[in-house]
């Protein structure tokens, strides 16, 4: 089967072909870079994480591009995000940059969401958005007022077939009063001039000033992927007015497509003091640092947690939302656990057990089938379930499972769990800190106090089982052998 995309733009699921066989360009909406990241960052993040893991696990050569916006992004009193942090901080604004930005990065690589191939900064690349501007005014699309310059988009026909929000119907029920130096109440600024008191302001044709929001993706994307491109990503709240400016201003200036695909991620939803579900944001302060997400939970039960809808679904969070998700990843890493064990005293060849093979493979073919059908990944995740029942029953059986099977057992969870939806560590780890190095001296206490029951001494036994519980680590003695998590 295909790999079929629901496209946010016609409305309907579409099978994917890049524009060059084997090789797929990618755009995805960063942050803007005022306050650190929170969870509903992660849910953004990690789906599109997970898209690009499956794609290239399928073969494709991706090349993906996520900015980082820091200048142009406007509340709506017209005040700079990052320019008031910086007055809030009595810092300069590009210590708010990289202060930031760093904790983003951060967040995500403790998340386990790989690093864009290129990440600009929209401040980076003036000249480009400059160039565009021109391009749009040579062509009627744009018009200088004041200093300022406005993209009209009563030349647009196209203007809205993201959104479905038409300019007649906008203009017909707008509340808006049209400003001085507006054309029309639609109208969205490519380039602002910039005010005295304005720090974030370049040189352009027009004066001082500083570039819209909108156009500086545009400006990147063509910049690295090309006028036309295959996907566009980001959160379903920026579908209007960014992402439907974005196309505007791109189709307007380039005469050609701007994204084949779009797909837009659900939000992640905070309840209100009536247990209303709203939308998680900065703006409204409702929102829980990753950081401090991070404290209280493994990044791979949050990712459970975000991978447990469809990317296009809101969820909600609130107090106790991850714990059944973590659960759901113990069960799942607990199988690979046992199923390392084994391998490190299996015979040699299949052995025992072979008929577990029909289930690895079903697994893999019920994955793929989830993912193909636009990155399905409760179904995907329902699938490596499905296998632990199986491995579960297996490994608890006493049967003699050879090396060869439990090896391809081990690669499925690896494949699927680990390389396309970032659950599985590579590693056997304890939670926080050096990973690997911590689940190795668990291991070793496992260890010493298995040798402690041989030699009959359950004072010290139950010494080293309380001593990790007191650091979060359980153990669970089982038939063959005695296996940890944390908690």
């Amino acid at each position: 089967m295909p790999l079929r995309i629901y496209n946010v733009l016609g409305r309907e699921k579409q099978d994917f072909e890049p524009i060059e066989p084997g090789k797929v360009g990618i755009y995805v909406c960063g942050p803007t870079v005022y306050d650190f990241p929170h969870i509903g960052h992660a849910k953004t993040y990690t789906a599109f994480d997970v898209v690009v893991r499956y794609l290239r696990y399928t073969g494709l050569d991706v090349l993906y591009v996520q900015n980082i916006t820091d200048v142009g992004h406007l509340l709506d009193t017209e005040e700079d995000r990052i320019l008031k942090k910086a007055r809030q901080t009595q810092s300069k604004p590009m210590q708010v940059v990289e202060t930031y930005t760093k904790a983003y990065f951060d967040a995500m690589d403790a998340l386990g969401v790989g690093r864009p191939d290129i990440s600009p900064r929209a401040s980076g690349h003036i000249p480009e958005q400059i160039k565009l501007i021109e391009t749009l005014i040579r062509k009627e699309h744009a018009y200088v007022s004041e200093g300022s310059v406005y993209f009209d988009v009563t030349t647009d026909p196209d203007y809205g077939k993201l959104s479905n929000r038409r300019v007649e119907a906008q203009a017909a029920g707008s509340r808006v009063e049209v400003r001085g130096e507006k054309r029309n109440p639609e109208d969205f600024a490519l380039w602002k001039r910039a005010d005295p008191e304005h720090i974030l302001r370049w040189d352009s044709p027009w004066g001082e000033g500083f570039p819209g929001w909108h156009v500086e993706c545009s400006a990147m994307a063509k910049k690295y992927l090309g006028a036309t491109f295959d996907i566009h990503g980001g959160g379903i709240d920026n579908i209007f007015p960014h992402n439907e400016s974005e196309i505007a201003q791109s189709e307007c200036a380039n005469d050609v497509d701007f994204a084949r695909y779009w797909m837009l991620v659900g939000s992640l939803m905070v309840p209100d003091r009536d247990g209303n579900p709203v939308k998680m944001s900065k703006s409204l302060g409702n929102f829980v640092t990753l950081a401090d997400a991070l404290k209280k939970y493994r990044p791979e039960a949050i990712r459970m947690f975000m991978l447990g809808v469809h990317y296009s679904n809101p969820i909600t969070y609130e107090d106790g939302a991850i714990d059944g998700a973590e659960r759901g990843w113990e069960r799942i890493y607990n199988a690979v656990r046992l199923t390392r064990r084994a391998m490190n005293s299996a015979p040699a060849g299949s052995g025992d057990g072979s008929a577990i093979l029909d289930v690895v493979q079903k697994t893999r073919a019920d994955f793929a089938a989830a993912m193909d059908d636009d990155f399905t990944t409760p179904l995907a995740i329902a699938s490596l379930q499905d296998l632990t029942r199986e491995v579960n029953t297996l490994l608890n059986s006493g049967t003699a499972v050879g090396l060869d099977v439990l090896n391809a057992i081990h690669a499925a969870y690896t494949d699927l769990g680990g390389t396309v939806l970032g659950l599985i560590p590579e590693h056997d780890a304890a939670a926080g800190g050096d990973g690997a190095r911590e689940g190795a001296l668990i291991e070793l206490l496992i260890k010493m106090r298995a040798e402690a029951r041989v030699n009959k001494n359950w004072a010290e036994s139950d010494r080293i089982r309380n001593e990790l519980a007191k650091v979060g680590v359980t153990l669970e003695d089982r038939p063959d052998g005695t296996i940890w998590k944390t908690t």
